[in-house]
Protein backbone atom coordinates (compact mmCIF):
# COMPACT_ATOMS: atom_id res chain seq x y z
CA UNK A 1 0.00 0.00 0.00
CA UNK A 2 2.86 2.39 0.72
CA UNK A 3 4.36 1.79 -2.74
CA UNK A 4 0.96 2.08 -4.41
CA UNK A 5 -0.09 5.30 -2.66
CA UNK A 6 3.29 6.94 -3.13
CA UNK A 7 3.19 5.84 -6.78
CA UNK A 8 -0.21 7.52 -7.18
CA UNK A 9 1.09 10.68 -5.50
CA UNK A 10 4.04 10.77 -7.89
CA UNK A 11 1.72 10.12 -10.89
CA UNK A 12 -0.17 13.33 -10.12
CA UNK A 13 3.11 15.09 -9.35
CA UNK A 14 4.39 14.04 -12.77
CA UNK A 15 1.14 14.89 -14.55
CA UNK A 16 0.94 18.35 -13.00
CA UNK A 17 4.53 19.17 -13.91
CA UNK A 18 4.65 17.63 -17.37
CA UNK A 19 1.22 18.79 -18.55
CA UNK A 20 2.73 22.27 -18.68
CA UNK A 21 5.09 21.19 -21.44
CA UNK A 22 2.19 19.58 -23.30
CA UNK A 23 0.30 22.87 -23.22
CA UNK A 24 3.25 25.10 -24.22
CA UNK A 25 2.15 25.32 -27.91
CA UNK A 26 -1.35 26.35 -26.75
CA UNK A 27 0.08 28.95 -24.38
CA UNK A 28 2.21 30.41 -27.17
CA UNK A 29 -0.90 30.59 -29.36
CA UNK A 30 -3.06 32.22 -26.64
CA UNK A 31 -3.52 35.71 -28.07
CA UNK A 32 -4.91 37.27 -24.86
CA UNK A 33 -1.54 36.79 -23.09
CA UNK A 34 0.76 37.00 -26.17
CA UNK A 35 3.63 35.19 -24.44
CA UNK A 36 7.08 34.72 -25.99
CA UNK A 37 9.00 31.41 -25.71
CA UNK A 38 11.27 32.97 -23.09
CA UNK A 39 8.27 34.09 -21.01
CA UNK A 40 6.65 30.66 -21.28
CA UNK A 41 9.93 29.08 -20.18
CA UNK A 42 10.12 31.44 -17.22
CA UNK A 43 6.54 30.63 -16.18
CA UNK A 44 7.40 26.96 -16.42
CA UNK A 45 10.36 27.49 -14.12
CA UNK A 46 8.28 29.06 -11.31
CA UNK A 47 6.87 25.70 -10.22
CA UNK A 48 10.36 24.22 -10.48
CA UNK A 49 11.78 27.03 -8.33
CA UNK A 50 9.10 26.28 -5.75
CA UNK A 51 10.13 22.62 -5.93
CA UNK A 52 13.65 23.56 -4.92
CA UNK A 53 12.46 25.26 -1.72
CA UNK A 54 9.91 22.51 -1.08
CA UNK A 55 12.55 19.81 -1.34
CA UNK A 56 15.01 21.72 0.86
CA UNK A 57 12.35 22.18 3.54
CA UNK A 58 10.86 18.68 3.34
CA UNK A 59 14.07 16.87 4.28
CA UNK A 60 14.61 18.41 7.74
CA UNK A 61 10.83 18.55 8.34
CA UNK A 62 10.32 14.86 7.62
CA UNK A 63 13.27 13.84 9.82
CA UNK A 64 11.79 15.97 12.62
CA UNK A 65 8.01 15.50 12.29
CA UNK A 66 7.75 12.22 10.38
CA UNK A 67 7.14 11.11 6.81
CA UNK A 68 3.35 10.80 7.05
CA UNK A 69 2.53 14.39 8.03
CA UNK A 70 4.83 15.96 5.47
CA UNK A 71 3.56 13.73 2.65
CA UNK A 72 -0.07 14.62 3.39
CA UNK A 73 0.74 18.32 3.57
CA UNK A 74 2.54 18.26 0.22
CA UNK A 75 -0.30 16.36 -1.46
CA UNK A 76 -2.96 18.79 -0.26
CA UNK A 77 -0.86 21.81 -1.22
CA UNK A 78 -0.06 20.86 -4.81
CA UNK A 79 -3.58 19.57 -5.57
CA UNK A 80 -5.21 22.77 -4.36
CA UNK A 81 -2.77 24.99 -6.23
CA UNK A 82 -3.30 23.15 -9.53
CA UNK A 83 -7.03 23.85 -9.29
CA UNK A 84 -6.29 27.52 -8.63
CA UNK A 85 -3.74 27.67 -11.49
CA UNK A 86 -6.49 26.62 -13.90
CA UNK A 87 -8.40 29.80 -12.97
CA UNK A 88 -5.46 32.24 -13.13
CA UNK A 89 -6.56 35.47 -14.86
CA UNK A 90 -3.04 36.72 -15.68
CA UNK A 91 0.42 35.22 -16.29
CA UNK A 92 1.69 36.85 -13.07
CA UNK A 93 -0.97 35.18 -10.93
CA UNK A 94 -0.36 31.90 -12.76
CA UNK A 95 3.30 32.19 -11.80
CA UNK A 96 2.38 32.65 -8.12
CA UNK A 97 0.08 29.61 -8.09
CA UNK A 98 2.67 27.48 -9.88
CA UNK A 99 5.39 28.53 -7.44
CA UNK A 100 3.27 27.58 -4.42
CA UNK A 101 2.27 24.31 -6.09
CA UNK A 102 5.97 23.69 -6.59
CA UNK A 103 6.50 23.73 -2.83
CA UNK A 104 4.27 20.67 -2.66
CA UNK A 105 5.73 19.03 -5.76
CA UNK A 106 9.23 19.36 -4.36
CA UNK A 107 8.39 17.77 -1.03
CA UNK A 108 6.56 14.70 -2.32
CA UNK A 109 9.43 12.80 -3.96
CA UNK A 110 12.02 12.94 -1.12
CA UNK A 111 9.41 11.89 1.45
CA UNK A 112 8.02 9.13 -0.75
CA UNK A 113 11.51 7.77 -1.45
CA UNK A 114 12.30 7.69 2.29
CA UNK A 115 9.00 5.92 3.03
CA UNK A 116 9.49 3.22 0.42
CA UNK A 117 13.12 2.56 1.30
CA UNK A 118 12.20 2.20 4.98
CA UNK A 119 9.40 -0.35 4.45
CA UNK A 120 11.19 -2.34 1.72
CA UNK A 121 13.49 -5.28 2.32
CA UNK A 122 17.15 -4.37 1.69
CA UNK A 123 17.53 -6.43 -1.49
CA UNK A 124 14.54 -4.79 -3.22
CA UNK A 125 14.85 -1.16 -2.19
CA UNK A 126 16.07 0.15 -5.56
CA UNK A 127 13.46 -1.82 -7.51
CA UNK A 128 10.47 -0.83 -5.36
CA UNK A 129 11.71 2.74 -5.25
CA UNK A 130 11.87 2.79 -9.06
CA UNK A 131 8.38 1.28 -9.36
CA UNK A 132 7.11 4.06 -7.12
CA UNK A 133 9.06 6.78 -8.93
CA UNK A 134 7.82 5.42 -12.26
CA UNK A 135 4.77 7.43 -11.34
CA UNK A 136 6.62 10.50 -12.68
CA UNK A 137 6.90 9.28 -16.29
CA UNK A 138 3.51 7.55 -16.01
CA UNK A 139 2.14 10.97 -15.13
CA UNK A 140 3.99 12.28 -18.17
CA UNK A 141 2.39 9.60 -20.36
CA UNK A 142 -1.03 10.52 -19.01
CA UNK A 143 -0.29 14.21 -19.61
CA UNK A 144 0.65 13.55 -23.24
CA UNK A 145 -2.36 11.27 -23.81
CA UNK A 146 -4.71 13.75 -22.14
CA UNK A 147 -3.35 16.59 -24.28
CA UNK A 148 -3.72 14.51 -27.44
CA UNK A 149 -7.31 13.62 -26.51
CA UNK A 150 -8.76 16.62 -24.68
CA UNK A 151 -6.60 19.71 -25.31
CA UNK A 152 -8.71 20.95 -28.22
CA UNK A 153 -11.92 20.54 -26.20
CA UNK A 154 -10.98 21.85 -22.74
CA UNK A 155 -7.92 24.00 -23.46
CA UNK A 156 -4.83 24.37 -21.31
CA UNK A 157 -6.89 25.41 -18.26
CA UNK A 158 -8.85 22.17 -18.33
CA UNK A 159 -5.63 20.20 -18.65
CA UNK A 160 -4.24 21.86 -15.53
CA UNK A 161 -7.48 21.37 -13.55
CA UNK A 162 -7.31 17.59 -14.00
CA UNK A 163 -4.30 17.63 -11.67
CA UNK A 164 -6.52 18.61 -8.73
CA UNK A 165 -8.21 15.20 -8.75
CA UNK A 166 -5.53 13.97 -6.33
CA UNK A 167 -7.28 15.98 -3.60
CA UNK A 168 -10.24 13.57 -3.56
CA UNK A 169 -8.44 10.36 -4.56
CA UNK A 170 -4.87 10.06 -3.26
CA UNK A 171 -5.21 12.22 -0.14
CA UNK A 172 -7.93 10.07 1.52
CA UNK A 173 -5.95 6.88 0.79
CA UNK A 174 -2.76 8.39 2.19
CA UNK A 175 -4.61 9.54 5.30
CA UNK A 176 -5.94 6.03 5.89
CA UNK A 177 -3.01 3.80 4.98
CA UNK A 178 0.36 5.60 5.10
CA UNK A 179 2.27 4.55 8.25
CA UNK A 180 4.84 6.52 10.14
CA UNK A 181 8.31 5.04 9.60
CA UNK A 182 10.67 7.77 10.82
CA UNK A 183 11.64 7.67 14.50
CA UNK A 184 10.26 11.15 15.19
CA UNK A 185 11.00 11.11 18.90
CA UNK A 186 14.65 10.27 18.38
CA UNK A 187 14.98 12.68 15.47
CA UNK A 188 14.28 15.54 17.84
CA UNK A 189 17.23 14.45 19.94
CA UNK A 190 19.71 13.03 17.43
CA UNK A 191 22.29 10.46 18.40
CA UNK A 192 25.25 11.91 20.29
CA UNK A 193 23.54 15.32 20.31
CA UNK A 194 24.31 15.96 16.65
CA UNK A 195 21.77 17.18 14.12
CA UNK A 196 21.34 15.39 10.76
CA UNK A 197 22.71 18.46 8.99
CA UNK A 198 25.88 18.41 11.10
CA UNK A 199 26.41 14.71 10.42
CA UNK A 200 26.09 15.36 6.68
CA UNK A 201 28.65 18.15 6.64
CA UNK A 202 31.51 16.17 8.13
CA UNK A 203 34.22 14.13 6.41
CA UNK A 204 33.37 12.13 3.29
CA UNK A 205 29.64 12.80 3.75
CA UNK A 206 29.93 16.43 2.58
CA UNK A 207 31.73 15.40 -0.61
CA UNK A 208 29.13 12.73 -1.35
CA UNK A 209 26.35 15.22 -0.63
CA UNK A 210 27.84 17.77 -3.05
CA UNK A 211 28.31 15.22 -5.83
CA UNK A 212 24.80 13.85 -5.37
CA UNK A 213 23.53 17.42 -5.67
CA UNK A 214 25.41 17.80 -8.99
CA UNK A 215 23.99 14.48 -10.27
CA UNK A 216 20.50 15.60 -9.22
CA UNK A 217 21.03 18.96 -10.92
CA UNK A 218 21.92 17.22 -14.20
CA UNK A 219 19.09 14.72 -13.92
CA UNK A 220 16.41 17.30 -13.15
CA UNK A 221 17.63 19.61 -15.90
CA UNK A 222 17.29 16.79 -18.44
CA UNK A 223 13.88 15.70 -17.12
CA UNK A 224 12.22 19.10 -17.12
CA UNK A 225 14.14 20.66 -19.97
CA UNK A 226 13.21 17.84 -22.33
CA UNK A 227 9.61 17.52 -21.11
CA UNK A 228 9.00 21.26 -21.37
CA UNK A 229 10.51 21.84 -24.80
CA UNK A 230 10.33 18.52 -26.66
CA UNK A 231 6.88 19.21 -28.19
CA UNK A 232 8.04 22.61 -29.45
CA UNK A 233 11.39 21.23 -30.65
CA UNK A 234 9.56 18.57 -32.65
CA UNK A 235 7.31 21.22 -34.15
CA UNK A 236 10.39 23.17 -35.21
CA UNK A 237 11.56 19.95 -36.84
CA UNK A 238 8.39 20.11 -39.01
CA UNK A 239 6.23 17.63 -37.08
CA UNK A 240 2.60 18.63 -36.45
CA UNK A 241 1.35 19.09 -32.85
CA UNK A 242 -0.12 15.58 -32.63
CA UNK A 243 3.20 14.01 -33.68
CA UNK A 244 5.14 16.32 -31.35
CA UNK A 245 3.04 15.20 -28.37
CA UNK A 246 3.56 11.58 -29.44
CA UNK A 247 7.31 12.08 -29.06
CA UNK A 248 6.72 13.35 -25.52
CA UNK A 249 4.71 10.17 -24.90
CA UNK A 250 7.64 8.06 -26.16
CA UNK A 251 10.04 9.99 -23.92
CA UNK A 252 8.04 9.07 -20.83
CA UNK A 253 7.44 5.46 -21.91
CA UNK A 254 11.20 5.09 -22.24
CA UNK A 255 11.55 6.51 -18.74
CA UNK A 256 9.23 3.90 -17.22
CA UNK A 257 11.18 1.04 -18.79
CA UNK A 258 14.56 2.61 -18.06
CA UNK A 259 13.84 3.55 -14.47
CA UNK A 260 12.48 0.16 -13.41
CA UNK A 261 14.98 -1.98 -15.32
CA UNK A 262 17.91 0.26 -14.41
CA UNK A 263 16.99 0.26 -10.72
CA UNK A 264 16.55 -3.51 -10.68
CA UNK A 265 20.05 -3.72 -12.13
CA UNK A 266 21.26 -1.27 -9.47
CA UNK A 267 19.96 -3.65 -6.77
CA UNK A 268 22.30 -6.30 -8.19
CA UNK A 269 25.32 -4.28 -9.35
CA UNK A 270 25.02 -1.09 -7.33
CA UNK A 271 23.79 2.34 -8.40
CA UNK A 272 27.41 3.53 -8.39
CA UNK A 273 28.02 1.43 -11.53
CA UNK A 274 24.63 1.79 -13.21
CA UNK A 275 23.94 5.56 -12.94
CA UNK A 276 26.95 6.68 -15.06
CA UNK A 277 25.94 4.22 -17.78
CA UNK A 278 22.39 5.55 -17.96
CA UNK A 279 23.66 9.14 -18.09
CA UNK A 280 25.79 8.01 -21.06
CA UNK A 281 22.65 6.63 -22.73
CA UNK A 282 21.08 10.10 -22.42
CA UNK A 283 24.17 11.72 -23.97
CA UNK A 284 24.12 9.45 -27.00
CA UNK A 285 20.34 9.75 -27.40
CA UNK A 286 20.23 13.56 -27.51
CA UNK A 287 23.21 13.59 -29.87
CA UNK A 288 21.21 11.42 -32.28
CA UNK A 289 18.14 13.66 -31.86
CA UNK A 290 20.27 16.73 -32.65
CA UNK A 291 21.18 15.23 -36.05
CA UNK A 292 17.50 15.25 -37.16
CA UNK A 293 17.40 11.57 -38.20
CA UNK A 294 14.47 9.87 -39.98
CA UNK A 295 11.26 9.52 -37.98
CA UNK A 296 11.86 5.90 -36.93
CA UNK A 297 15.35 6.64 -35.65
CA UNK A 298 14.09 9.78 -33.91
CA UNK A 299 11.43 7.70 -32.14
CA UNK A 300 14.02 5.19 -30.88
CA UNK A 301 16.33 8.01 -29.78
CA UNK A 302 13.46 9.67 -27.91
CA UNK A 303 12.71 6.45 -26.01
CA UNK A 304 16.42 6.17 -25.16
CA UNK A 305 16.45 9.80 -24.02
CA UNK A 306 13.61 9.01 -21.61
CA UNK A 307 15.54 5.97 -20.40
CA UNK A 308 18.66 8.06 -19.79
CA UNK A 309 17.04 11.18 -18.34
CA UNK A 310 13.93 10.44 -16.26
CA UNK A 311 15.02 6.83 -15.78
CA UNK A 312 18.41 7.97 -14.50
CA UNK A 313 16.80 10.38 -12.07
CA UNK A 314 14.92 7.46 -10.49
CA UNK A 315 18.22 5.60 -10.04
CA UNK A 316 19.88 8.67 -8.50
CA UNK A 317 17.01 9.05 -6.01
CA UNK A 318 17.46 5.44 -4.94
CA UNK A 319 21.23 5.86 -4.83
CA UNK A 320 20.93 8.73 -2.34
CA UNK A 321 18.33 6.92 -0.21
CA UNK A 322 20.41 3.75 0.10
CA UNK A 323 23.71 5.60 0.60
CA UNK A 324 22.68 7.45 3.76
CA UNK A 325 21.34 6.03 7.04
CA UNK A 326 17.81 6.40 8.42
CA UNK A 327 18.46 9.24 10.86
CA UNK A 328 19.84 11.51 8.12
CA UNK A 329 18.10 10.05 5.06
CA UNK A 330 15.28 12.58 4.83
CA UNK A 331 17.66 15.52 5.23
CA UNK A 332 20.09 14.07 2.66
CA UNK A 333 17.29 13.51 0.15
CA UNK A 334 15.87 16.97 0.78
CA UNK A 335 19.21 18.77 0.43
CA UNK A 336 20.42 16.93 -2.68
CA UNK A 337 17.01 17.12 -4.30
CA UNK A 338 16.49 20.76 -3.37
CA UNK A 339 19.85 21.87 -4.72
CA UNK A 340 19.36 19.62 -7.72
CA UNK A 341 16.04 21.34 -8.43
CA UNK A 342 18.07 24.30 -9.67
CA UNK A 343 18.50 22.11 -12.74
CA UNK A 344 14.73 21.81 -13.04
CA UNK A 345 14.54 25.61 -13.07
CA UNK A 346 17.47 25.99 -15.44
CA UNK A 347 16.34 23.50 -18.10
CA UNK A 348 13.08 25.16 -19.19
CA UNK A 349 14.55 28.65 -18.83
CA UNK A 350 17.70 28.04 -20.90
CA UNK A 351 15.68 26.12 -23.48
CA UNK A 352 13.39 29.12 -23.87
CA UNK A 353 16.31 31.55 -24.09
CA UNK A 354 18.08 29.47 -26.75
CA UNK A 355 14.92 29.21 -28.85
CA UNK A 356 14.05 32.89 -28.38
CA UNK A 357 17.50 33.80 -29.72
CA UNK A 358 16.84 31.86 -32.90
CA UNK A 359 19.19 28.94 -32.22
CA UNK A 360 18.32 25.69 -33.96
CA UNK A 361 17.50 22.34 -32.39
CA UNK A 362 21.09 21.03 -32.48
CA UNK A 363 22.16 23.76 -30.07
CA UNK A 364 19.39 22.89 -27.61
CA UNK A 365 20.00 19.14 -27.80
CA UNK A 366 23.76 19.75 -27.56
CA UNK A 367 23.23 21.66 -24.34
CA UNK A 368 21.25 18.74 -22.89
CA UNK A 369 24.00 16.32 -23.95
CA UNK A 370 26.67 18.31 -22.14
CA UNK A 371 24.58 18.26 -18.97
CA UNK A 372 24.19 14.47 -19.19
CA UNK A 373 28.00 14.15 -19.33
CA UNK A 374 28.27 16.32 -16.19
CA UNK A 375 25.82 14.08 -14.32
CA UNK A 376 27.65 10.92 -15.32
CA UNK A 377 31.00 12.31 -14.17
CA UNK A 378 29.52 13.28 -10.78
CA UNK A 379 28.26 9.72 -10.24
CA UNK A 380 31.65 8.26 -11.15
CA UNK A 381 33.54 10.20 -8.46
CA UNK A 382 31.09 9.80 -5.54
CA UNK A 383 33.16 8.16 -2.77
CA UNK A 384 32.29 4.56 -1.94
CA UNK A 385 30.95 3.72 1.48
CA UNK A 386 33.69 2.55 3.83
CA UNK A 387 31.45 0.03 5.57
CA UNK A 388 28.31 -1.87 4.74
CA UNK A 389 25.11 -0.02 5.48
CA UNK A 390 23.39 -1.08 8.63
CA UNK A 391 19.88 -2.54 8.40
CA UNK A 392 17.40 -0.12 9.93
CA UNK A 393 15.63 -1.67 12.91
CA UNK A 394 11.96 -2.65 12.91
CA UNK A 395 10.75 -0.40 10.09
CA UNK A 396 8.39 -3.10 8.82
CA UNK A 397 7.13 -3.72 12.34
CA UNK A 398 6.51 -0.01 12.76
CA UNK A 399 4.39 -0.01 9.61
CA UNK A 400 2.40 -3.08 10.72
CA UNK A 401 1.79 -1.69 14.22
CA UNK A 402 0.45 1.51 12.72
Amino acid sequence: MVVFICFAAIVFDGYDLIIYGSTVPSLLAYEEWALTPAEVGTLGSYALLGMMFGALASGPLTDRFGRRRVLLGCLILYSTMMLLAATAPTPAILGVFRFVAGLGFGGVAPVAVALVVEVARPHERQRLNAIMLAGLPVGGVLAALAALTFLDEVGFRGMWAFGGIALVTVVPLAWRYIPETAPTTSSKTPTAGRSPLRELTEGRAILALALFAVANFAGFLLVFGLNTWLPELMRKADYDLSSALTFQLLLNLGAVVGGISGSALADRLGARRVAPITFLVATVAVAVMASAPPTGVMAVATVAAGFGSIGTQMIVFGYVATYFDTDVRGTALGLTTGIGRLGAVTGPTIGGVLLSNGLDNPWVFGFFGAIAILGGLACVVIPARRTERRVEPATAATAINH
